[in-house]
């Protein structure tokens, strides 16, 4: 693989043992199991519990704190895994990403005090309060407040799309410490809390559940005076944006993971169907209109994977991948996307019966252009960041 500047990098292995490892796990949670949880709108406690017991949700922690210490490549084959055996990481995957910000960021104190137990499962790190209603993706406008009183911070503010709240310990927080006014770049002033929601839930923090068309466990979160110690700030004060920001790219690569699943599932679905299905005396994949949209989905699912792990890789040698992860994710969700189509269509009126799943799945894959970045956020990443085009307003 050639990068941006030329260089040429591994893309590393594949992990065939760990996807077979994985797929063993999702088989003991079928198709029947998500839809009973998406019926009831129910949090997959047995398949996080699950993974946390065989530690995939500690593959990025260092072996150190107690995890296993895995490049993210790894992790992204584990998440990818996942979804293409039919199951779902969106309950658990934050926790992959989240926690990089602590490792990174944070003191040794607060590393030895979380990370071995996040390892362990004993604490769950897996909601990100970030999105606000009013400010959308415009992070640095968001107008929740932290201010310092003593050892503590009081805030006030509140947050929205905050998935798995009220199944997680601990949630990692972004607030302004420094108003608008006093900065000199609007990225400055934000700083990052780890927040013990066991401590503030009823005392200043007000946890609304979101009902959605899908079952993430989405939630509001409000803020009303709530108190934590100021031994909860992580790294220094004023520079939360960049903290946060310098595990998007480890997120981005992670989610187009996830869309590369589901889009080969899709493809596995709609292939299966289309050779049984026999309409007119014939097999319906015999159709060009019914073969060509499966095969442009994955012709478009193996490019997508190509630029997944390009980001992996780039991330892993420390290089800049920004670039690569954003287009990652744009590519991987749009493939995934035009898959879940194929597969819809081929299966005609009984995509629509829910004992086929494919609706489930396919309301699901829609997700993934539209969050946790859109594609036109992308875009303008691309079109700004990478060609040099004029910012817009």
């Amino acid at each position: 693989m050639t990068t941006n500047d030329g260089a040429w990098m591994e893309l590393g292995p594949d992990w065939p043992d760990l996807r077979d490892q994985v797929r063993r796990i999702c088989e003991k949670f079928p198709q029947e199991y998500w839809h009973e949880l998406d019926e009831k709108s129910e949090y997959p406690d047995a398949f996080v519990n699950a993974l946390t017991e065989s530690g995939y949700l500690a593959a990025l922690i260092p072996e150190e704190y107690g995890g296993s210490g895995l490049p993210l490549r790894a992790a992204s084959v584990i998440l990818e895994t996942i979804h293409a055996s039919g199951c779902s990481a969106a309950a658990c995957h934050a926790q992959m990403y989240i926690m990089g910000t602590l490792l990174r960021h944070g003191s040794e104190a607060q590393k030895q005090q979380y990370l071995p137990k996040i390892a362990t499962g004993e604490l769950r790190l897996q909601a990100f309060g970030v999105t606000e209603p009013t400010t959308g993706s415009d992070t640095t406008q968001l107008k929740t407040r932290a201010v310092r009183e003593g050892e503590e911070y009081v805030i006030n503010g509140q947050k929205i799309w905050t998935s798995r709240a009220r199944q997680s310990d601990l949630m990692l927080l972004l607030a302004r410490t420094t108003s608008p006014d006093e900065v000199k770049k609007r990225t400055d002033g934000l700083s990052v809390f780890l927040v013990d929601l066991r401590e503030v839930v009823g005392k200043g923090c007000e946890i609304r559940p979101i009902k959605t068309m899908v079952n993430h466990n989405t939630n509001e979160v409000f803020f009303d005076n709530m108190r934590i110690p100021a031994s909860a700030l992580i790294g220094d004060e004023g520079r939360g944006f960049k903290y946060i920001l310098s595990g998007m790219n480890a997120e981005r690569v992670l989610v187009a993971s996830e869309a590369i699943g589901d889009g080969k599932w899709f493809i596995e679905k709609g292939v299966a169907y289309s050779n049984e299905r026999v309409v007119f005396g014939s097999a319906i994949g015999s159709n060009q209109a019914v073969q060509h949209p499966i095969a442009r989905a994955y012709a478009e699912i193996q490019a997508a994977d190509m630029m997944v792990r390009q980001g992996a890789a780039l991330f892993q040698a420390g290089l800049d991948c920004g670039e690569a992860a954003n287009i990652a994710k744009m590519l991987a969700s749009e493939a995934a996307w035009h898959a879940a189509e194929a597969c819809f269509t081929a299966h005609g009126g009984f995509a629509f019966a829910r004992e086929y799943h494919i609706e489930r799945k396919w309301r699901e894959c829609r997700l993934f252009q539209t969050a946790p970045i859109s594609t036109n956020m992308i875009l303008n990443y691309v079109a700004q960041n990478v060609l040099g085009l004029p910012r817009s307003y």
